[in-house]
C-alpha cells in the first residue's frame, strides 16, 4: 500500500520580491510540516508551480492543471500536480483596506482618474506523490477549489486531511474507491503489473502530433543517449510527450536528467553535458537557438529538428522499415485501401486509448526483436549473496551477425541497457509481458515476417494485454466529484483562499498514521519464477545464411588438413594449405579449426615436432588475424586453452608454447576480451561448483531427473535463489565463501594467462609496446606468424592509467600494470574480499617476473632452431661467358598487375607468388623458383632480363604471404616489358639486400661502353681493357689509332674541349626544348679553322687501308647493288652516272656520326660539302640513301636546319641579297646542292607551266589545308591520305591504279609535281612561303620529340606490364594504352612514310630532314626504304639496312638506351623499338612478304637493348673505329664460341632452325606495300605482353633449349597413375611455339629426327624446304596453270595482299594452318573478304577428316551460289567428284559437314548466266553461269572468267564421261 499524496502545500505570489522584473512565488503552508521519513519534501516545489515565472496579470485566467515531475536524489520521481487560479493583489492605495470585506467594488470611485488596473496574482494549490495518478489529482485538486470558490458546506481542512491520508495498493489491477469526505467519489484503478509503464493516450497523441518518422528519430536518439528538448505552448502536453517517450522505450528505463517541465530560471541546465530529455515553453524557444546538440521536437509545429553536428545511428534495417510499416498500418488503417475502387466502409482507426496501446505493441514487438536470445550471453559471476550477472555483448552482437551495426552497439553500451541487465538478468523474478514476448514468440514473429495481416493480430493481441494492464474491469463506477459552476473564476468579490487551520489537518494525519501502525503489514504475495530463456541466437539466425556460405566442403577441408597434421602427412597438408588459408575467411571454419584443435588435444597430443607445431601456429594466426579486438565471434575465446596447450620440445627442459607465438593480434590488448573471458571461466567454475553438490545429494534420484549436465547456468542460479531463504546461517555463509574462493582462483589464472600472451618472447630488448604491438620477428623463430599488427596495448586504455611514463619502463612494468587493472576490476565487480585482492596485487610482479625467466630460455633456443625447410635454391643456366655477380638472394617473387599467372583471367592455380633466389649475373638478372602454391609446386618459375634494359628500380613493402610480416622489397622494371616485384626472404639481411642494389647500379651504368657485357662477355676483369685483336691483324690496332688522332687534328677545336667519346647532352643543354627550337646550337662550326677542313690529295697508306676497310661496310655493298656511284674516278664512268661515293668523310672530319663513304651528287665538289654541312645541325647535311630503280627518284636524309640556314634561304626565296645576313656563298651552296640532286633524275624537266604539290592539294584535294591530312592530330585516316597524295597524284581512283612498277601517264603527273619535296619539321619553317620558280618543295610536318616517345614509352610499359593490380575501373588496360599514345606515334610515323613512299613511286625525290637527323628521320627513312624495296624484306637485306641507316647513320644506341653512367640521366628512348613496331605492324598487314619471321623483330628488340652482342654499343661508325671495334670481327670471330656480331649469331641459329624464317614468304616482283595507319589498323604487340614463365625469355637461344626433355623424365618418375597424351599449355608458361609447334616447323622436325635415326648426316632444314617448295610448284604447272592452288588467299585487292585471312605467326597452332607455298598462283584471289581460298589435292590435309571422300576430289574451289527464292548469293567450296558423279557444296573449305549435293545425272544444261540482285559487284559478268537440273536452275559466279571457263569445262566433261 502506498500513500495517495505525500504533501499538500499552497504556493502563493510573494509580494516583498517584487523589485526586479520577475516576481517569486513562497510556500504559503504545506502539510503536513514535518517531513515523512521515508520521503523528505521535495526542494523548490515554488519554482515548478509557474515555470515560466510568477507574474501578475491585469485580468483573471481560468484555472490550469499540469504535472511538474521533480527527479530527487535517490532517482526517485515526484509527481507534483500543480492546480493554480488567480486572485487580486491588495492594491497599496488606502481605501482598500478591508482583507476580507465584499464591499471593494462599492469603495471604487469610478471618478477617481488615478486608479490603477486591478492585478491579479496566480496561487496555487499543489500535490506531491511518487504515483502518477494525474486524473484523480486533478479532481481531487478541482474539488478543493470548487469547496473555496463554491463556497461549499465543507471542511478544507477535512478534506485535505483525508487527502493526505488516502492509501492505495500500488499494483495488482485492484480499484479502490476513495471519498474525501465532500460527497465525492473516485475510482482509482491500479495496473495489474507495475513493471509496463502506464500510457494512457500519451503515446497516441505523441503520434499525432509529430507523426511517424519524427517519433522513431526521437525514439532512436534517446536509446543512444543523445539530449531531447520538447517544445510546446502546453504544460501538459510536454508531459505527456516525456512520457509517451518513455513508455516507448521500455522495457528499458530511461536513466538520465528527465525534467518535462523545464522552469525558466533553470535553463542553462540545458547545456549541460549529459543526455537529457527536457520539456520547455514555446516562449523560451529563441534561448534554445544557440544549443548545437540537442535534438530539439516541437510538439505545435510537429517538427524535428536535429543539428549538423548530431548523427542519429537509425534501427538496423530490415526492422526500421517493418517498425514503420507497422506503424503505418496501425495509425493510418485507410492507407492500404486508399486506392481500391471499392475501399470496404468499416475500416476506421481504433480509439485513442486503443491506439495508444497498438503503437506500443509495435514497439514492445521491436525490443522483442532486437534483444532476442539475450539471456544466452547473460554471465552469471556470483549467485549468493546477491546475484552478480554481465552481458556479453561482444558475442552477442557476433551471433546476432551485427557487429557493424551502430544502433545496437551504442544501445547495448548506453547506460539504459545495463540499467537493463541488472533488472532483468535475475534469473529468479516475477516476470512480465516482455519476458514472455522475448522467450516464447521470437520464433513466431519470424516465421508472420511479411505476412501484413499476422502481424496486424499479433500487435492488436499485444495491445489488449497492455490495455488490460491499465484497465482490468470493464464496468467502471461512475466518479461523482463537484465541480465549480461555469465561469466562477471570474466573479468580482472572490474571497482569497482562506488561511488552513494547520492543527486540524495534522490531527487527522497523526490519527490514520497511528491506525496504519496497529494494522498487520500487507504483504505483497510476489510470484517468482526462473525466467525462461527463450531459444538460443544461433536457432534463431539460422536465415541469415552465413552458415550456409561455408558449405561442408570447406569444413570438410580444415578437418582433413589438420588430421594430416597430427598423422604427420606433412607434403598432403601442404596442399591443401593455401585451401585452408582461404576457407579461414568463414566464420565456420575459424569455429571448426577451434573444435578440431580441441579434439586433439583432449587426446593429449599436443606435443608436436617442428613442422606439426609450424602449422598448428600458421593455422591459429589465420584464424586471428581477421579477428576484431572484440572478438565478437569468440575465435580467440575458443582459441585461448589452446595456445597454452600446444608445444613442441626444444631441448630438454625446455618447452615453447604456442603462445609465444601468437601474440601479434590486436585482441590480445583488449581489455574487455579478458573481462568477457574471465567471466565466461567464472560462471563455468561456479556452475560445475553447484552441479557437483546436486549429484551428490540427488545420487538416488537421478533416474528420474535424468541428465542434469544440460541445465544452463541461469537455471542452477535461479534453483540456488529459490532454495537461498530456506537454507541456515552457516550453509549460507559456505557457499558464499566457496564462490568467492571459485572467483579468485580464476583471478591468479588469467594473471598467469595474461602475462602469456602479453610478454614478447623477447624482453630482453626494452621494446616498447607501443610501436610494434605485443609480438615480434624473432617470435616466430622459424614460424610464420601474421602481419596483424597488434593494437598497442597503451592506447586501448586511458590515459588516467598511470601510462605516461610507459616510455621509459620496461616490458615487464607494462604487462604488471595491464593486469593489475583488469584484475582489480573484475575483483570488485565479482565481489572478491579485499584480502584476497592484496595478495594478488603482490603476487602479480611474481607471476611476470618468473614467466618473464622461462622465456629467456625459451627465446635462446628457439634461436637455434634450424630455419624451417624451405625449397633448396635452384641454379640459373648461363650463358658462355656469363657469370655470377652475386649469389643467389631467397626471394618471392610477387604477382604485379598482370592477371595471367596469378590465375587471374585464364584460371588454373596461381604460378605467383614463387619462392626461389634472385641472382646477378654480368648479363641477366635472373629469378628461378617454384610456385608457393603446392598444387603447381613441381613446376619451375623463371622471370630474367637483361640488365641492360633495367629502366626503373624502387623499394617497396609487400607482405610476401598470406601470414607473413610486411618485407622489403624491389620492383625492378625492364624495358624488354618486364617486371620483378620480389620480396626479400626474412633470413636475407637488408644489408645484403643494399649490396645488391648497389651492384646492380654499377653492372647498370658501366663508367664507359667497356664495361657492359657485349664486351667483359668470357673475360676475367683484369684483360677488360686489353686489345683482343692482335694475333691476325696487327696493323689494325694502329690503323684505329691514326684514324682517331687524325680525326681529331681535323676537327680542330670544336671538339677536343669536350669529354672523350661522349657527344654533348643536348637534354642537359636546354632542358625545355629539343634542340630543335635552339637555333644557333652549333654555331661553334663557324669558327672551325678552315685549312684544316681542306681534304688532303694524297691519301696515306693507312688511309688506303681505311678505305678498304669502308668499302666491305654495309653501306658500301648496298650502294653499289642498287648502282649508285662507285669509287673508281675515272671519267668515262662519271660522266653518265649522276652519283658519285665521297671519301670526304672518311676521317669522319665533317661529321662525326656519318659514315665514312657517302653518296652526293657527281657535279658537288668535296670542299662545297664541307661548307653546306654547317647549315644543318650535327653537320648532318643531305646524303643519298636510296634510289628507286624504277623512276630513279631518290631519298635523301639529313639533319635539321640551323636558322642561319636554308630556311633563310627559302625564305627570302630567288632575291639571295635581300636578306642581308643571307648574303654568305653558303644558301647559294645548298640551293645548288639540291639543285644537283634534282637534275639527277632522268625525267627532270623544265620548271615552266608546273604546279607545285601544295597547289595540287588545295586544289584537288578536300583536305583542311595544305598537307592537311598529316596534323599532329595524326588521327585523320592514312587511307585517305594514300588515295590523296600517291593516287590522285597520280590522277586517278585508287582502286583502279595499277602498282605494278609501270609510270603511268608520266607526262600528266610531270606537270603537277616538284621534283624534289624537303620533309621538314614544322615549327623550324614557318614563314617558308610556296614559290613556283624553284624546283624543290618543303613539306612542313609535325613530328614528336623524342621526349615524347620517352614519355609515351614509359606509360606503355605500365600499361603492358603495371605494378599492381588496378582497383580503379577507369584504369583499364585498354584505357591506359590509349593514354600511353603510343600507338598515335607508331600511325604517324607510318604515315609520313606511305607518304614518302608514294612520293618517290610517283617519281619525286624525298629529303627526310627532321630533327638531328638521327632519331624519327632514320624511322622514316628506314620504312621507307622497307616499304619501297622487296630486296629489304629479306634476311640479309633487312639486316643491310639496319647496318646502314641505323649504326652507320648514327643513331646514339649507347645515348638513347642509356647505356653508360654518363648518360643515365637522359633516360631510355626506344626509336629504334619504336621502328621495329612499325615493321611489325606492316608484316602483319603483309604476311607474305617478309622472309623473317615475327620472332625475328621480336628477338631484335630484345638484343638492341641486351648488351649481349657488341652490334648495338656506341653512338656511330667514328665511336667503334674509335674503340677499335669496327673491323675486329673480320679477324677474330672464329677464335671464340661468343658471338660478338647478333648478326652473325643469326645466320649461325638459322641455319640450324627455321626460327628466324616465315613460311609463308611468297614475294610479288617489285610490290611496293602501303600499309594501314589508322590507329583501329594498328595491334598492340605481343612482344610487349607474352611471357614465358617456364623458361624466361625465349631470345637466348642457347639457354632455352633442351629443357622440357629432362623436366618430363621427371615427371614420369613421380607419377604411377597412367600416362596421358593430353598437355596443358599455359600462356603465360610454356613457349607456345616449341610446345605446340605449327605443322611445317614439327614435319621439319621429325624429318630431321629420322635421318639422324637412320644415321644420314641430316639435311640443312632450308634445302628441305626449298625442295617441297620446288616440288609443288612443278606439281601444279601440271594440274593446269589457273588452280586456286595457294593455300592462302589474300584479300580482294591483289596488289595489297592483305592478310584478313588466318595466317600463321610464329607460334600458331597446327591446325589454322595456311601456307603459301607457291607464289605465282597466289594471285587467283577472292573477293569473299578473306575466306579461305583453293586447295590442292596432294598438299590438302585433308586427310585427317575424311579419306574416302577426299580421295574422289576431282576439282574443287570456291563458287558464289545464288540461294533459292529470295535467298543472298553466298560464296560455298564446291567439289566435283567424278567417281560419285555429283557435286557436292560445302560452307568452307574447312568444313567436314556437305550442306547439299546436286546429283550431276539430274543436270540438263549448263548455260552462261546474268547477274541477279545481290549478286556479287566486283565480278565480270562472264563469270556467271548457270546449271539446270530436272528440279530448279542454279546460278553459280566464279572469281573471274578463266575460273568460270574451268568449272563448265569440268562439269560437261563430267557429263559427257558419264
Amino acid at each position: 500500500m502506498a500513500r495517495l499524496a505525500d504533501y499538500f502545500v499552497l504556493v502563493g505570489y510573494d509580494p516583498g520580491k517584487r523589485g526586479s522584473g520577475d516576481g517569486q512565488g513562497q510556500i504559503l503552508q504545506r502539510f503536513p510540516e514535518k517531513d515523512w521519513e521515508d520521503n523528505p519534501f521535495p526542494q523548490g516545489i515554488e519554482l515548478f508551480c509557474q515555470p515560466s515565472g510568477w507574474q501578475l496579470f491585469t485580468e483573471r485566467n481560468p484555472p490550469t492543471f499540469f504535472v511538474a515531475v521533480l527527479t530527487d536524489i535517490n532517482s526517485e520521481r515526484h509527481y507534483c500536480a500543480c492546480f493554480t487560479f488567480w486572485e487580486a493583489v491588495e492594491s497599496a492605495q488606502p481605501q482598500s483596506h478591508p482583507r476580507n470585506g465584499e464591499g471593494e467594488e462599492e469603495e471604487e470611485e469610478p471618478s477617481s482618474p488615478v486608479q490603477p488596473a486591478q492585478l491579479f496574482a496566480p496561487k496555487s494549490l499543489v500535490l506531491v506523490s511518487r504515483l502518477d495518478h494525474a486524473e484523480v489529482f486533478r479532481n481531487s485538486l478541482g474539488l478543493i477549489y470548487t469547496i473555496y470558490v463554491d463556497g461549499l458546506s465543507v471542511s478544507l481542512e477535512n478534506v485535505i486531511g483525508n487527502l493526505l491520508t488516502c492509501t492505495i495498493p500500488i499494483t495488482g489491477g485492484a480499484q479502490r474507491t476513495i471519498s474525501l469526505g465532500a460527497g465525492d467519489r473516485q475510482v482509482i484503478q491500479t495496473p495489474i503489473n507495475d513493471s509496463l509503464p502506464v500510457s494512457s493516450c500519451s503515446v497516441a497523441l505523441l503520434f499525432r502530433q509529430l507523426g511517424i518518422t519524427n517519433v522513431l528519430y526521437l525514439f532512436c536518439a534517446a536509446l543512444t543517449e543523445h539530449k531531447i528538448l520538447f517544445l510546446s505552448s502546453s504544460y501538459q502536453r510536454l508531459t505527456d510527450a516525456c512520457r509517451a517517450l518513455l513508455a516507448l522505450m521500455f522495457p528499458l528505463k530511461y536513466s538520465f536528467t528527465y525534467v518535462p517541465i523545464l522552469p525558466a530560471q533553470l535553463l542553462e541546465v540545458l547545456s549541460t553535458p549529459t543526455p537529457f530529455i527536457i520539456g520547455v515553453h514555446s516562449i523560451f524557444q529563441s534561448e534554445t537557438q544557440e544549443l548545437l546538440d540537442v535534438v530539439i521536437a516541437d510538439l505545435d509545429g510537429g517538427t524535428v529538428n536535429v543539428p549538423e553536428c548530431v548523427h542519429i545511428s537509425l534501427l538496423p534495417e530490415p526492422l526500421l522499415q517493418q517498425t514503420r510499416e507497422a506503424l503505418s498500418m496501425v495509425l493510418d488503417p485507410e492507407l492500404e485501401v486508399a486506392d481500391l475502387a471499392f475501399p470496404p466502409s468499416t475500416i476506421s482507426a481504433s480509439s485513442l486509448k486503443m491506439q495508444d496501446k497498438e503503437i506500443r505493441a509495435v514497439f514492445l514487438r521491436l525490443f522483442a526483436q532486437l534483444l532476442q536470445g539475450y539471456r544466452w550471453c547473460l554471465h552469471i559471476i556470483r549467485i549468493h549473496p546477491e546475484p552478480v550477472i554481465r552481458f556479453h555483448k561482444a558475442a552477442f552482437l557476433g551471433q546476432r551477425g551485427l557487429t557493424e551495426d551502430d544502433f545496437l552497439t551504442k544501445v547495448l553500451e548506453g547506460m539504459a541497457f545495463a540499467g537493463f541487465v541488472t533488472e532483468r538478468g535475475a534469473p529468479y523474478r516475477s516476470i512480465d509481458l516482455f519476458d514472455e514476448l522475448v522467450a516464447y514468440e521470437v520464433k513466431r514473429m519470424r516465421a508472420e515476417e511479411g505476412n501484413k495481416q499476422k502481424i496486424l493480430r499479433h500487435i492488436k493481441e499485444l495491445a489488449e494485454k497492455l490495455y488490460k494492464n491499465e484497465n482490468p474491469y470493464p464496468a467502471v463506477t461512475m466518479h461523482k466529484v463537484q465541480k465549480p459552476t461555469e465561469g466562477c473564476h471570474l466573479r468580482l468579490h472572490q474571497k482569497p483562499f482562506p488561511h488552513l487551520d494547520e492543527g486540524t489537518v495534522q490531527w487527522i494525519i497523526d490519527q490514520a498514521t497511528a491506525k496504519l501502525q496497529t494494522a498487520p503489514p500487507a504483504v505483497k504475495a510476489e510470484k517468482k519464477c526462473m525466467v525462461p530463456s527463450g531459444p538460443p541466437i544461433a536457432a534463431i539466425m539460422e536465415r541469415n545464411g552465413n552458415a550456409l556460405a561455408n558449405s561442408a566442403r570447406r569444413l570438410e577441408v580444415v578437418r582433413n588438413c589438420i588430421s594430416y597434421v597430427f598423422e604427420n602427412k606433412m607434403l598432403e597438408a601442404k596442399k591443401l594449405f593455401p585451401a585452408v588459408l582461404r576457407a579461414m575467411k568463414g566464420r565456420a571454419a575459424r569455429h571448426c579449426l577451434t573444435q578440431e584443435l580441441n579434439l586433439h588435444v583432449q587426446q593429449n597430443r599436443a606435443v608436436l615436432d617442428h613442422q606439426q607445431f609450424d602449422f598448428i601456429i600458421r593455422m591459429m594466426n589465420c584464424c586471428l588475424q581477421d579477428c576484431t579486438a572484440m572478438d565478437e565471434h569468440g575465435i580467440a575465446a575458443a582459441l585461448l586453452p589452446l595456445v597454452t596447450a600446444f608445444c613442441r620440445k626444444l631441448s630438454p627442459g625446455i618447452t615453447q608454447f604456442a603462445y609465444s607465438c601468437v601474440q601479434e593480434h590486436v585482441v590480445w590488448t583488449n581489455i574487455q576480451f579478458w573481462e568477457a573471458m574471465f567471466y565466461c571461466d567464472v560462471q563455468n567454475h561456479i556452475r560445475a561448483l553447484y552441479l557437483d553438490n546436486n549429484e551428490e545429494n540427488h545420487m538416488d534420484e537421478e533416474s528420474t531427473e535424468g541428465p542434469q549436465e544440460a541445465k544452463s547456468a541461469l537455471e542452477i542460479a535461479s534453483e540456488q535463489l529459490r532454495l537461498w531463504p530456506t537454507m541456515s546461517r552457516e550453509k549460507q555463509q559456505e557457499l558464499i565463501q566457496k564462490e568467492e574462493s571459485t572467483v579468485f582462483s580464476q583471478a591468479i589464472h588469467y594473471a598467469n594467462r595474461m602475462s602469456y600472451l602479453l610478454l614478447p618472447l623477447d624482453t630482453s630488448k626494452n621494446r616498447l609496446l607501443r610501436s610494434s604491438g605485443l609480438g615480434d620477428v624473432e617470435s616466430v623463430s622459424n614460424s610464420f606468424v601474421t602481419n596483424s599488427i597488434a593494437g598497442s596495448v597503451a592506447e586501448s586504455y586511458d590515459t588516467e592509467s598511470g601510462f605516461e611514463d610507459a616510455e621509459s619502463s620496461d616490458v615487464a612494468n607494462y604487462v604488471v600494470r595491464f593486469i593489475n587493472r583488469f584484475v582489480d576490476k573484475v575483483c570488485t565487480e565479482s565481489g572478491v574480499t579485499n584480502d584476497h585482492l592484496k595478495g594478488l596485487h603482490v603476487m602479480i610482479p611474481d607471476i611476470v617476473q618468473m614467466h618473464i625467466e622461462t622465456l629467456d630460455a625459451v627465446h635462446r633456443e628457439s634461436k637455434r632452431l634450424p630455419p624451417i625447410q624451405k625449397p633448396k635454391l635452384l641454379r640459373p643456366n648461363l650463358l658462355v661467358g656469363e657469370e655470377c655477380v652475386m649469389e643467389g638472394l631467397r626471394v618471392y617473387l610477387m604477382p604485379d598487375g598482370r592477371e595471367e599467372a596469378a590465375g587471374g583471367n585464364i584460371g588454373g592455380p596461381p604460378l605467383l607468388p614463387a619462392e626461389g633466389a634472385i641472382f646477378l649475373t654480368t648479363y641477366r638478372i635472373i629469378f628461378k623458383g617454384t610456385p608457393t602454391d603446392p598444387l603447381v609446386g613441381e613446376q619451375v618459375v623463371i622471370r630474367s632480363f637483361p640488365i641492360a634494359s633495367l629502366t626503373k628500380e624502387k623499394k617497396i613493402n609487400i607482405q610476401a604471404q598470406v601470414d607473413q610480416f610486411i618485407q622489403e622489397g624491389l620492383q625492378l622494371r625492364s624495358c624488354t616489358f618486364q617486371l620483378l616485384k620480389i620480396a626479400f626472404d626474412e633470413e636475407v639481411a637488408s644489408d645484403s639486400a643494399e649490396i645488391f642494389r648497389k651492384h646492380l647500379h654499377k653492372l647498370r651504368y658501366p663508367q664507359h661502353v667497356r664495361g657492359t657485357f657485349a664486351f667483359t662477355v668470357g673475360q676475367s676483369p683484369k684483360q677488360a681493357m686489353q686489345p683482343k685483336a692482335k694475333e691476325k691483324n696487327p696493323s689494325l690496332r694502329t690503323l684505329s689509332k691514326n684514324l682517331v688522332k687524325n680525326a681529331k687534328k681535323t676537327i680542330g677545336r670544336q671538339y677536343v674541349t669536350r669529354k672523350k667519346y661522349t657527344p654533348p647532352m643536348w637534354e642537359q643543354r636546354s632542358s625545355q626544348h629539343f634542340p630543335e627550337d635552339n637555333e644557333d646550337e652549333i654555331s661553334v662550326s663557324e669558327e672551325m679553322d678552315r685549312s684544316t677542313l681542306t681534304p688532303t690529295t694524297t691519301i696515306k697508306p693507312s688511309d688506303k687501308m681505311t678505305i678498304n676497310h669502308l668499302v666491305e661496310r654495309a653501306c658500301c655493298r648496298d650502294y653499289q647493288r642498287m648502282g649508285l656511284g662507285t669509287l673508281s674516278s675515272s671519267l668515262t664512268r662519271s660522266k653518265n652516272e649522276p652519283f658519285r661515293i665521297s671519301t670526304v668523310n672518311r676521317m669522319y672530319a665533317i661529321c662525326r656520326s656519318y659514315p665514312g663513304l657517302l653518296i652526293v651528287p657527281q657535279s658537288i665538289q668535296d670542299n662545297t660539302i664541307q661548307r653546306i654541312s654547317r647549315c644543318y645541325r650535327q653537320n648532318r647535311f643531305p646524303v643519298v640513301c636510296w634510289r628507286n630503280s624504277r623512276t630513279k627518284a631518290v631519298l635523301l636524309r639529313s639533319g635539321g636546319l640551323h636558322g642561319k640556314g636554308v630556311v633563310g634561304l627559302f625564305k627570302s626565296q630567288n632575291a639571295p641579297t635581300a636578306g642581308p645576313s643571307q648574303t654568305d656563298s653558303t644558301s647559294l651552296e645548298q640551293e645548288k646542292y639540291l639543285q644537283a640532286v634534282i637534275n639527277s633524275m632522268p625525267h627532270y624537266a623544265d620548271a615552266s607551266g608546273r604546279n607545285t604539290l601544295s597547289g595540287f592539294t588545295s586544289a584537288h584535294m578536300n583536305s583542311s589545308g595544305k598537307w592537311g591530312s598529316i596534323r599532329a592530330g595524326g588521327r585523320i585516316s592514312s587511307y585517305a591520305l594514300n588515295m590523296e597524295i600517291g593516287s590522285r597524284l597520280a590522277g586517278k581512283d585508287l582502286l583502279g591504279a595499277q602498282h605494278n612498277g609501270t609510270p603511268s601517264e608520266a607526262s600528266f603527273l610531270r606537270q603537277h609535281r616538284a621534283s624534289l619535296y624537303i620533309i621538314g619539321d614544322k615549327s623550324q619553317l614557318k614563314g617558308v612561303k610556296p614559290d613556283p620558280l624553284q624546283h624543290w618543295e618543303v613539306v612542313p610536318i609535325e613530328v614528336f620529340d623524342v621526349r615524347q616517345v620517352k614519355a609515351s614509352f614509359k606509360k606503355l610499359m605500365k600499361a603492358c606490364v603495371p605494378g599492381c593490380p588496378s582497383t580503379d575501373p577507369s584504369v583499364a588496360y585498354l584505357r591506359s594504352l590509349e593514354e600511353s599514345e603510343w600507338l598515335s606515334q607508331i600511325h604517324k610515323i607510318l604515315q609520313i612514310s606511305v607518304l614518302v613512299v608514294e612520293l618517290l613511286d610517283t617519281g619525286s625525290s624525298v629529303l627526310v630532314s627532321l630533327e638531328d637527323g638521327w632519331d624519327i628521320t632514320t624511322q622514316v627513312v628506314s620504312l621507307v626504304q622497307l616499304l619501297s624495296d622487296p630486296y629489304y624484306r629479306t634476311l640479309e637485306g633487312f639486316r643491310l639496312l639496319v647496318e646502314k641507316e641505323w649504326l652507320s647513320f648514327g643513331h646514339r644506341f649507347s645515348h638513347r638506351g642509356a647505356q653508360t653512367l654518363a648518360s643515365q640521366s637522359s633516360g631510355f628512348a626506344p626509336i629504334f623499338l619504336q621502328f621495329l613496331d612499325c615493321v611489325h605492324q606492316i608484316h602483319l598487314q603483309f604476311p607474305m612478304e617478309f622472309e623473317f619471321s615475327q620472332y625475328y623483330l621480336k628477338f631484335l628488340s630484345y638484343h638492341y637493348i641486351s648488351n649481349r652482342f657488341r652490334t648495338f654499343l656506341l653512338d656511330s661508325d667514328y665511336e667503334r673505329i674509335e674503340l677499335g671495334l669496327l673491323y675486329e670481327e673480320k679477324g677474330e670471330r672464329k677464335s671464340q664460341q661468343v658471338y660478338k656480331s647478333i648478326w652473325d649469331y643469326i645466320d649461325r641459329l638459322n641455319k640450324k632452325a627455321p626460327i628466324f624464317f616465315n613460311y609463308m614468304y611468297a614475294p610479288e616482283d617489285g610490290e611496293v606495300l602501303r600499309p594501314y595507319s589508322n590507329i583501329s589498323n594498328l595491334k598492340v604487340w605481343d612482344y610487349y605482353t607474352e611471357e614465358t614463365l617456364s623458361e624466361g625469355p625465349s631470345y637466348d637461344w642457347e639457354l632455352t633449349q633442351g629443357q622440357p626433355e629432362h623436366v618430363e623424365e621427371a615427371d614420369r618418375q613421380d607419377t604411377s597413375a597412367p600416362q596421358t597424351k593430353r598437355k596443358i599449355i599455359w600462356p603465360c608458361y610454356d613457349n607456345r611455339s616449341r610446345v605446340e609447334p605449327d605443322a611445317i616447323s614439327k614435319l621439319l622436325e621429325e624429318l630431321h629426327n629420322l635421318e639422324m635415326e637412320l644415321g644420314q648426316v641430316p639435311e640443312r632444314w632450308k634445302d628441305t624446304w626449298d625442295k617441297v617448295k620446288a616440288s609443288q610448284r612443278t606439281e601444279a604447272r601440271q594440274e593446269g596453270s589457273r588452280t586456286p592452288s595457294s593455300l592462302l588467299m589474300s584479300s580482294g585487292l591483289s596488289h595489297h595482299r592483305r592478310s584478313l585471312g588466318v595466317y600463321l605467326q610464329e607460334s600458331g597452332v597446327g591446325s589454322t594452318l595456311n601456307l603459301s607455298l607457291d607464289s605465282d598462283t597466289s594471285s587467283t584471289s577472292t573477293p569473299s573478304s578473306g575466306k579461305q581460298g583453293g586447295r590442292k589435292s596432294t598438299s590438302t590435309l585433308y586427310s585427317q577428316f575424311q579419306m574416302s571422300e577426299s580421295e574422289n576430289r576431282s576439282y574443287e574451289g570456291s563458287l558464289y551460289k545464288k540461294g533459292a527464292f529470295m535467298k543472298p548469293w553466298k560464296p560455298r567450296w564446291f567439289v566435283l567428284d567424278k567417281t560419285k558423279h555429283q557435286l557436292r557444296y560445302y560452307d568452307s573449305r574447312m568444313d567436314t559437314e556437305c550442306k547439299g549435293v546436286i546429283d550431276l545425272a539430274e543436270v540438263e544444261s549448263i548455260t552462261p548466266g546474268t547477274p541477279s540482285m545481290g549478286a556479287p559487284k566486283t565480278v565480270d559478268e562472264k563469270a556467271f553461269f548457270d546449271l539446270k537440273t530436272t528440279k530448279r536452275v542454279y546460278n553459280f559466279c566464279a572469281q573471274d572468267v578463266q575460273l568460270a571457263q574451268q568449272w563448265i569445262d569440268r562439269i560437261q566433261s563430267c557429263l559427257s564421261d558419264a
